[in-house]
């Protein structure tokens, strides 16, 4: 499946433009309750409530910037155009007023705070939108917003185009709050049955209470959280299980979307454990999702969605692509690939399949350990991948609801003093793999180990050397509280997953993990740093945990005189192989795309660590003394000896693996296939025609190190791009990943 560009999209992309820098907004202020909001809090006194206030505890998510004006359409002519989505209408009925939201990232000096958006239609008809904005750029100007909208009309399996475009004017917006919902007599609940005995969580209850935290804000959409542990009809609260609802309403329409989840991930509660019950949600007075014997795993959790007030809107919100990709949110995909048909149907087939429910594995692997090619391995998973490169429907509900099961994972510790997941900062001891009196903190006189659990046993075994991008884009592209709460999950536990003295205690560096365990961690701190909202108390210890790991790589190679010659990391579990004599250079790969991937966002010392980094994969495709069709040997040996420095030239650490007659063959000839086991001249080997085999997994470090402006970089890419033999992308384009 191709996509070419249609005159709208050349019109947005020749409209791009900068503006002049804006000061990051503060945050602080008020809810349209009253409730004071202070650096990113929500409450009403104490942020720990005690006795029977504790049921009502409210969740304490980032707020929102003041509440987005209304829009007041001007003249088409007077508008200037950022980019477009395609509003599809999936289903066979027309829509009338059909509400839609969905997450757009905007390039650097793209918009403004103080900018205006409105929705322009095909037929020029102006929509007023609702700019939630998220995150900001260094120079103000707007990274992230969340974007709402009533769509007049969208005919039967139609598409639509509206373009996103500035200079609009304003008024200001009506105030709508949880009262409003309530009159129209909505009510939804959760409950969880445990031998007999029924807990309950009700978000009426919860909405009067008053006691809530806001997300959207504004006259099209309106966001509330709200959270309580569960607790029977005689008000005994669960020590573990806790309720968490967003309700999103749309108050021009009268429909409101209800997001349950359900947790079992308090940090520190003695007594972990798993549970077992019978569950059962409600909606407006009707059941709408049951399920007997859900067991549900500690430090885990699971989501639903639901509508109230009518059918949830059959729309499928397509970004534009190239904008998107250029924004540098996410990599650059190669967009001439062409998915195949059948992997999309694939896909929708797997959405909707049993494993996409409560506690089930999604399209994750279930044991991240297992060796081999993984389709969910990559900045992205294959799936992601895909949805990325087609907006198709099937793929977005895979990618959606495989995230949504992120959280089945027992990799969820949430902070009870917070409400957020637990951050180093707060907690720099405690750990997953270290001895318990490794938790002491001289400074608190207090352990901070995690309690242990007896019958824990999670189906589900993750790990950091493979672990996928969980959440990134989904948040990225929808703007659910979720996502990004799943995002910041993972990225927390692997700051924290090892041994306090080896990551620097608070710092959470990731250069005691294997290679490829770096590679990913840096990849989801990256994206959760970057995404983050700007009010979020966890951006800055994001921030600071990134910044502390590119300071330590920075120092070890970059900027020190005597790390090795060739651009190659060698801490950690580096040294896996050959009596710890060789390294992976598939390994290392991934390493390089992720700090590729870290400068595309922006960040400077990443760049510099870029450069550095960008001299091994380079270096094996053109560096003399080898053979560029060997590039991507499965095992490098680098020094001779455990004891040895690494050597000095690429010649020496091939000579070393392959031997003086390999490397006196011919370079691609037929000889040296032989022994490579290549099929062609010239070929690459090591699974040269597979998506995911080691050539494949060279692709982005090479992209991303002709972006890097290493001065031979071009002519690595060039040579690599004329093997005879490429993989199919069409398969899965995780690893599709092109210069800039």
């Amino acid at each position: 499946m191709n996509f070419t560009l249609n005159s709208l999209t050349l019109r947005v992309l020749s409209t791009l433009f900068c503006t002049t820098a804006m000061a990051a907004c503060g945050g602080g202020g008020t809810t349209a309750d009253g409730t004071s909001v202070t650096a990113g809090f929500v409450g009403k006194g104490s942020s720990t409530a005690t006795g029977a206030a504790s049921a009502l505890t409210p969740a304490v998510t980032p707020v929102v910037t003041p509440v987005p004006p209304v829009v007041t359409p001007s003249p088409s002519a007077a508008l200037s155009v950022i980019t477009d989505v395609r509003l599809q209408n999936t289903g066979t009925v027309a829509l009338t007023s059909a509400p839609v939201t969905f997450g757009q990232v905007f390039a650097v000096g793209h918009m403004k705070t103080t900018d205006v958006l409105v929705g322009r239609l095909d037929d020029n008809t102006l929509v007023p939108l609702q700019v939630d904005i998220k995150a900001r750029h260094g120079d103000g100007s707007v990274r992230h917003a969340i974007i709402s909208a009533i769509v007049p009309n969208l005919a039967a399996n139609a598409t639509l185009t509206m373009a996103l475009a500035k200079n609009a004017t304003a008024t200001a917006a009506a105030t709508v709050v949880p009262t409003d919902l309530l009159a129209q007599g909505f009510t939804a609940s959760t409950s969880a049955t445990i031998n007999g005995v029924k807990y309950t969580a009700s978000v009426d209850t919860l909405l009067k209470a008053g006691a809530k935290a806001t997300w959207l804000s504004g006259n099209v959409a309106n966001e509330w959280h709200v959270s309580a542990p569960l607790t029977t009809a005689a008000g005994v609260a669960h020590p573990h299980l806790t309720a968490r609802f967003a309700v999103r309403y749309y108050s021009a329409v009268k429909k409101a979307r209800v997001d349950v989840t359900l947790e079992n991930n308090w940090a520190f509660e003695p007594n972990p454990a798993d549970f077992k019950y019978d569950t059962e949600v409600t909606v407006g007075g009707k059941v709408v999702f049951t399920k007997a014997s859900l067991v549900h795993s500690t430090h885990a959790r699971w989501r639903k969605t639901f509508w109230w007030g009518g059918d949830e809107p059959a729309i499928n919100p397509m970004l534009n692509i190239p904008y998107l990709i250029a924004t540098r949110a996410v990599p650059n995909y190669d967009q001439t690939v062409g998915i195949l048909p059948s992997l999309l149907t694939d896909l929708a087939t797997s959405a909707k399949s049993a494993t996409m429910e409560p506690m089930g594995s999604g399209l994750w692997t279930t044991y991240m350990p297992m060796t081999g090619a993984h389709e969910d391995i990559g900045l992205l998973p294959s799936f992601a991948a895909t949805y990325l490169l087609t907006m198709d429907k099937g793929a977005r509900e895979a990618t959606l609801r495989s995230s949504d099961l992120a959280g089945s994972f027992s990799s969820h510790y949430r902070d009870k003093k917070t409400d957020r997941p637990v951050s180093l900062k707060n907690f720099p001891y405690m750990t997953i793999n270290g001895n318990y009196g490794d938790t002491w903190n001289p400074a608190t006189n207090q352990m901070e180990a995690f309690a242990s659990c007896s019958n824990c046993g999670s189906p589900f075994t993750h790990d950091l050397p493979h672990q996928p991008s969980m959440a990134y884009l989904p948040y990225l592209v929808t703007g659910d509280y979720y996502y990004l709460e799943e995002l910041q999950f993972w990225a927390m536990f692997n700051t924290f997953s090892s041994n306090p003295n080896y990551r620097g205690f608070d710092k959470g560096i990731l250069s005691s993990e294997q290679t490829r365990g770096q590679a990913w961690g840096l990849r989801t701190l990256a994206d959760a740093a970057y995404i983050t909202p700007d009010a979020d108390v966890l951006k800055a210890d994001l921030n600071y945990f990134l910044d502390s790991n590119l300071d330590w790589y920075n120092a070890t190679y970059t900027n020190n005189k005597s790390a090795n010659k060739l651009g190659v990391i060698v801490n950690g579990y580096a040294y896996s192989y050959s009596a710890n004599t060789g390294i992976a250079p598939w390994q290392d790969d991934f390493f390089t795309s992720a700090v590729g991937h870290t400068a595309d966002l922006g960040y400077a010392k990443a760049s510099a660590l870029l450069a550095w980094k960008s001299k091994f994969p380079v270096g094996r495709m053109t560096d003399p003394g080898v053979c560029w069709v060997d590039a991507a040997i499965y095992i490098l040996n680098i020094r001779p000896t455990e004891n040895s420095a690494v050597y000095g030239t690429l010649a020496e650490a091939y000579t070393l693996t392959r031997g003086a007659p390999f490397m006196a063959l011919p370079c691609g000839g037929m000889a040296m296939e032989t022994i490579m086991g290549g099929k062609a001249v010239n070929d690459m080997a090591q699974i040269s025609d597979g998506n995911m085999g080691y050539p494949s997994n060279l692709q982005p470090a090479l992209a991303y190190s002709v972006d890097s402006g290493n001065p031979s970089a071009k002519a690595a890419w060039a040579l690599f791009m004329s093997r005879p033999i490429k993989p199919d992308y069409r398969y899965g384009a995780q690893f599709s990943i092109v210069p800039r």
